[in-house]
Parts: C-alpha cells; sequence; structure tokens
C-alpha cells in the first residue's frame, strides 16, 4: 500500500497545479488566466464526475475490477491527448488574443534586459521580494483552505445533520467552478495580485461568517464565500508568477511555489484537529483560519501598494 501510494504520489505531482500551469503557460500569453480557469477546473469536474462513478463500479464489480477499469478508461482518455497536446508549440499556432502582442513584439530591441538574461540561482529566488510574497500568502491561504475543507463534514454535521452538510459539500464544490471562471474572465484585466488579495478576504470573510454562524442560511452563506475562492487558490499563484519572472525561469518557479504550498497546506488539518480536540468547538480554529486569510491578503498585495505609493 505504501508503495502504491509513493507512484501515485508521484503520478499526482506531474498533473497538479504546477504541471497544468508549465503545461498551459506557452500557448497563451493574454488569456492564460482564462485558459488556466478552464484547465484547472477539469481537476474539479473529475472529482464531481469520476469519484462517485469510481464508488459505483467498486460497489458494483468489486474494489480490483472497478480500479482496473478506471485505470483503463484514463489510459485510453488520457494516452492520445497527451501524444496531441504535449509537443513544442510550433511557430505558425498561436492564441487569436495574442495575436496583438506578436505584433507589437514584431521587431524585436537589439537589448535584453538583465531580467531575461539572469541566470537562475535558487537562493536568489528564496530571497526574491516577489518570490517570498508569492508563496507565503499562498502557503497561508491555503493552509486555513485545505484544514476547513478536511474537517467540513465534522463541523456541518452537528448543526444541521448529515444530508444537509453533504449539499453544503456540494455547494462548496460548485461555488469552487464557478468562482474559478468567473475570475478567469476578468483576472487578465486586472492588478493580479489585487485579485489575489480579495480571494483572501473573501474567503476570510466565509470563515467568519462560519465561526459566527447560529443559523443553517448562514452556514450555507459561509461555504459559499469559501468555495468562490478555492479554486482561485490555486490558480493564481501561476498568473503572478507569470507576470513578475522571466519566461524561462517560469517552470522552475512556479513549481517551488507550488512544493512550499503543499509543504505547509498539508499542516492544516492537524492544526484544525488540534484546536477543535482542545477547545472542543471549530470556533477558535475558523477564527485562526480567518486570520490566516487576512494574513495572506495582506501579504500578497503589499508589492502593488508599495509600487502605486512609489508611483504616486
Amino acid at each position: 500500500m505504501y508503495a502504491a501510494f509513493g507512484v501515485m504520489a508521484l503520478g499526482w505531482a506531474t498533473m497538479s497545479g504546477a504541471a497544468i500551469n508549465i503545461i498551459v503557460a506557452p500557448w497563451f500569453e493574454r488569456r492564460r488566466g482564462l485558459a488556466l480557469s478552464w484547465a484547472m477546473n477539469g481537476g474539479s469536474a473529475g472529482g464531481v464526475v469520476i469519484a462517485p462513478l469510481l464508488v459505483l463500479m467498486i460497489s458494483r464489480f468489486g474494489f480490483a475490477a472497478g480500479v482496473d477499469l478506471a485505470v483503463a478508461v484514463m489510459l485510453t482518455v488520457l494516452i492520445p491527448v497527451a501524444m496531441l497536446v504535449l509537443r513544442p508549440k510550433r511557430d505558425d499556432e498561436h492564441d487569436p488574443a495574442d495575436l496583438r502582442s506578436q505584433f507589437v513584439n514584431a521587431f524585436p530591441s537589439n537589448s535584453t534586459s538583465s531580467a531575461e538574461t539572469a541566470e537562475f540561482r535558487l537562493r536568489t529566488v528564496f530571497r526574491d521580494h516577489a518570490f517570498v510574497t508569492i508563496s507565503i500568502p499562498f502557503a497561508l491561504g491555503l493552509t486555513a483552505q485545505v484544514g476547513f475543507l478536511t474537517h467540513q463534514i465534522a463541523f456541518l454535521s452537528p448543526m444541521i445533520g448529515n444530508i444537509a452538510a453533504g449539499w453544503a459539500v456540494s455547494l462548496t464544490t460548485f461555488a469552487a467552478v464557478v468562482g474559478r471562471i468567473a475570475t478567469g474572465f476578468v483576472v487578465d484585466r486586472y492588478n493580479r495580485r489585487v485579485v489575489a488579495s480579495l480571494n483572501f478576504v473573501m474567503q476570510a470573510l466565509g470563515l467568519a461568517i462560519l465561526a459566527a454562524a447560529t443559523e443553517a442560511w448562514m452556514l450555507y452563506l459561509g461555504c459559499l464565500l469559501v468555495g468562490a475562492g478555492v479554486g482561485n487558490a490555486t490558480t493564481l499563484p501561476g498568473l503572478i508568477v507569470q507576470q513578475e519572472f522571466p519566461k524561462q525561469h517560469f517552470a522552475r518557479i512556479v513549481s517551488l511555489v507550488v512544493a512550499i504550498n503543499q509543504f505547509s497546506f498539508a499542516f492544516g488539518p492537524t492544526l484544525i484537529a488540534q484546536l477543535q480536540h482542545a477547545e472542543g468547538t471549530y470556533k477558535a480554529a475558523l477564527l485562526l483560519g480567518f486570520a490566516i486569510e487576512i494574513a495572506a491578503a495582506i501579504i500578497v498585495v503589499s508589492p502593488a501598494l508599495i509600487q502605486r505609493r512609489a508611483t504616486v
């Protein structure tokens, strides 16, 4: 079992947020936010569709046969798609929305900026203010987010029952899909750090409502607000990296950001559980999540505020 999950973990890493960013990045420039939002929603759609179907196949055919059938379907779909898509982009291939930027860059300058020719150095990246203000806030936000999602059923069930709690989880998932698509339509037009900050604030508001909830509608509203920001928390880091770092370093830097995020949010469920065990309720844990989200909102937007002040 441990060996199987070890191999699956490697496969998951090659199909997670960092990999999707790296695959999509060469094909889109001006509409990358929209493209990434649709690509990332593949995972959400898989969770909504594939998981119930897998449970159905296992219950009907047994665990081994059900999983074998799922693997066969996955390979049948994945291999042809990989052969068609996972290849270098030709010079004559472009997204129509990127044509304008191509014409602007049709006559490149002889000089190349120092940022574009700079060698990738891990120590320099870790000390870079832009990198720090991307990796830390999203690590914090995802820690609060994953911690809440892991304990969502345990928190909601005693208050509204198992069936209603299941509907609340479905509402959270639906909000994540809608929120990511909606953000994809606007994120390419505005400062992406400001969009990320507002996303953290929205989730913080949702956690505050959940902590203070005394009625069922407040629980649903809190889950809706938290859910609306769930998908964006994994989409936005890559978009900010694309905007602020040289193109040739994008794959390595976005992979570092995702790795730091994953290391951090792995402790989220345990942190929430420890607070719940000590207090007997989830209120303190939800309030801590609120504070973490607000801290993330401030940190991620700080470079944009400093730049605006300098401009003024």
